[in-house]
């Protein structure tokens, strides 16, 4: 029986390189400070009320001292939801 020819195959060339610059400005360069602001206004709001024992920041608002601390927190998870 006759053999088969066998195919050269060509040589690899990769591809030329691209250049390509990343440009990561999305404008919402406010995001990542105004979450940490948050997070960190939240935990001092706590910190404060449990420190000063139920005195500071707000005497008047008493144990809903920890809702508005939690709620500063909230609020930097929902501000975390725009980071690209």
């Amino acid at each position: 029986m006759p053999k088969s020819r066998i195919r050269k195959k060509d040589d690899f060339t990769p591809p030329p390189a691209k250049t390509t610059s990343l440009k990561m400005n999305s404008g919402r360069g406010w995001v990542a400070p105004v979450m940490l602001a948050m997070f960190l206004i939240g935990l001092a709001w706590i910190v404060l009320y449990y420190v000063s024992e139920a005195d500071l920041p707000v005497k008047a608002m008493g144990d809903w001292n920890i809702v508005c601390g939690f709620g500063f927190i909230a609020v930097g998870f929902g501000v975390s939801t725009q980071w690209k």
